[in-house]
């Protein structure tokens, strides 16, 4: 047993009614031997929350991605609570999050989120040019109304919601635009994703793909914006820049990609397979399923694959590295060069540029914070 346990599940596999230009689990399912897992059957729900909950005697983490999770139906989230209370043998303290485009939320799933105290993260990348240029639905139409519109519903809602943003070549150079949005409309809760090209092709190839020289070009504009609130006495959000806090108060990051090395992840397709992370979704990376292997089967199954150990290993160039504690090397997914290996991070330039950019006032900022803690 284990007093944390987080596990994400896909409740509608990869079914979407958008489609993003840059969405990476399009392009993982069609590295799939059966690309769409369809829906979660009430079997595979409950025997995926029996597991998790038996093994956990603090809080457990139960978060809800896709596709789109909403496509499995609000009956189905209705029966994930039940069960969560029913089948809670430690009493463990239950924690409910869902990623969400937040075209299909009625004002009945807003209440309901509400209710259950969901923490729902709503996918926009920005104003709405930014956000329409990538994220079309099936008619090849813009979301950024429809999107907006959620998000107003959530806040009346009173639900707690935050606003997940994939930086993309488009979103990186229009940033200091972006964040003067967010912050009119009160959004301080704010995570950003960098955009992933697709598996085995050379980055950067696409309209929206995220170069080095962007990246570095968004971590500075976005450390500016965040840095000026601070020191204004209105810190917002950011959790890349928070987990740094983090790491120099001696903490470590609850960012898995900043860490230093791949964690211990479950997550969970619709027919119950279990994979050690959401960017590694593909057959090879299997390690069991909820429906027919116990916890330690599929941790046995992560240890035989090396799949924690491959991210143990840094690039030795980073051994030398200045930044070395604050970086760690990235996520594996960016120090991912599959058939080459994980070597050094793609966005290794990016990190140097905005550590030693940045780096000073990063130190300011971690000792206003740590003397109002005093």
């Amino acid at each position: 047993m284990v007093p944390n346990f987080n596990v994400m599940m896909k409740p509608a596999s990869g079914m979407c009614n958008l489609r993003c230009k840059y969405c990476f689990y399009t392009d993982e399912m069609e590295n799939r031997e059966t690309p769409n897992l369809g829906l979660m059957s009430e079997e595979t729900l409950k025997n995926v929350l029996t597991k998790v909950l038996a093994e956990t005697t603090s809080i457990c983490t139960i978060a809800f991605q896709g596709g789109e999770p909403t496509i499995a139906g609000l009956d189905f989230f209705k029966k994930a609570v039940a069960y969560a209370k029913e089948l809670n043998v430690n009493h463990c303290k239950v924690d409910f999050a869902l990623q969400t485009n937040g075209t299909l939320l009625t004002q009945e799933w807003c209440q309901f989120f509400a209710e259950n105290r969901f923490l729902v993260g709503v996918s926009l990348d920005g104003v709405k040019d930014t956000h329409d240029r990538n994220r079309l639905d099936a008619d090849d139409k813009g979301t950024y109304q429809r999107v907006t519109r959620a998000l107003q519903m959530l806040e009346s809602a009173g639900c707690d919601f935050n606003i997940l943003t994939v930086v993309t070549k488009d979103t990186a150079r229009n940033f200091r635009k972006i964040y003067g949005f967010y912050e009119r409309n009160g959004w301080e809760y704010q995570q950003y994703i960098p955009c992933l090209d697709p598996l085995g092709e050379e980055r950067g190839q696409y309209p929206w793909s995220l170069t080095p020289d962007k990246m570095g070009e968004y971590l500075k504009s976005a450390f500016d914006c965040w840095y000026q609130d601070l020191v204004a006495g209105k810190k917002k959000y950011h959790r890349y820049f928070d987990n740094l806090l983090l790491m120099l108060d001696g903490q470590m990051p609850e960012a898995c990609g900043m860490a230093g090395f791949c964690g211990m992840q479950y997550v969970v397709e619709a027919d119950g397979s279990t994979f050690p992370c959401d960017f590694y979704m593909m057959d090879e990376y299997c390690i069991g399923n909820f429906n027919t292997d116990s916890i330690e089967e599929m941790n046995q199954k992560r240890r035989d694959i090396g799949f924690i150990q491959a991210s143990l290993t840094p690039d030795p160039e980073c051994l030398s590295c200045p930044y070395k504690d604050l970086c760690r090397g990235g996520c594996r997914r960016d120090r991912d060069y599959f058939e080459k290996g994980i070597g050094k991070n793609y966005f290794c330039p990016a990190y140097k540029e905005f550590f030693a950019y940045a780096l000073p006032r990063l130190q300011h900022a971690y000792r206003i914070l740590a003397s109002g803690r005093r």
